[in-house]
């Protein structure tokens, strides 16, 4: 069965494939939100007040003919070599309180590897979560078929020089210049904190047998 992730991001893909090329910021998110909306039908009601049940997706987009960084959701960004974020308001305050309870559960004697298996600390957190994302188009912005605060969207306008970029999902913790040096950084996470809870923190820790701790997406080009 898909996720409601993956079907909210076919959805947009095939949207950014029919959508006209000088299209604007504001414009996109108003067509992105309208294409995931139709897929709701009689739910909307519903879902208003349960968007954990929504198709929901982050999307970064370079707008070649505006020479524009669109930036919506929890997504990564370098521009020569210059990180540019947008993280969920939430997500840091949760990490370090998951953090927290499992150094509780440590010195309790609970193992690391019990805690990758099985973490607690995630679990308790999830109602937190549940609640945060009532903020969804809010305090923060997403794709999710509900009107997208275009003031929630950074833009990155670029000059007409050169420049390198990556865009990434927030899956690496540490983005780099290139795609191997950001996959070595991951993996060196992997083997000295798994559970994502030393100088970098997460909601969740690397699950048994997963490369990452989250999603990934890597690109990097030229303009």
């Amino acid at each position: 069965m898909m996720s409601n992730g993956r079907f909210a991001m076919k959805i947009i893909a095939h949207y950014i494939r029919k959508m006209p090329a000088d299209i604007s910021c504001h414009q996109f998110c108003i067509g992105a939100t309208r294409a995931i909306r139709k897929h709701y039908g009689r739910r909307i009601t519903e879902l208003a007040v349960h968007p954990e049940e929504r198709m929901t997706a982050s999307v970064i987009l370079f707008s070649r003919l505006r020479r524009e960084i669109w930036m919506i959701g929890d997504c990564l960004c370098l521009v020569n070599g210059e990180l540019f974020e947008n993280p969920k308001p939430y997500e840091q305050t949760l990490a370090e309180m998951r953090a927290a309870i499992i150094k509780e559960l440590l010195a309790e004697g609970k193992t690391q590897e019990e805690l990758l298996t099985n973490d607690e600390a995630r679990a308790s957190i999830i109602p937190h979560m549940l609640q945060e994302m009532k903020n969804q188009n809010i305090t923060y912005s997403v794709v999710d078929g509900f009107p997208i605060p275009i003031q929630l969207v950074p833009i990155i306008t670029l000059d007409f020089s050169p420049h390198e970029i990556v865009f990434a999902s927030d899956g690496y913790p540490f983005l780099c210049p290139t795609l191997n040096e950001s996959e070595v950084r991951l993996d060196h996470q992997r083997e000295t904190d798994p559970l994502n809870i030393g100088s970098f923190k997460a909601t969740k820790g690397f699950t048994p047998g997963n490369h990452s701790f989250d999603d990934r997406t890597y690109i990097r080009f030229i303009i």
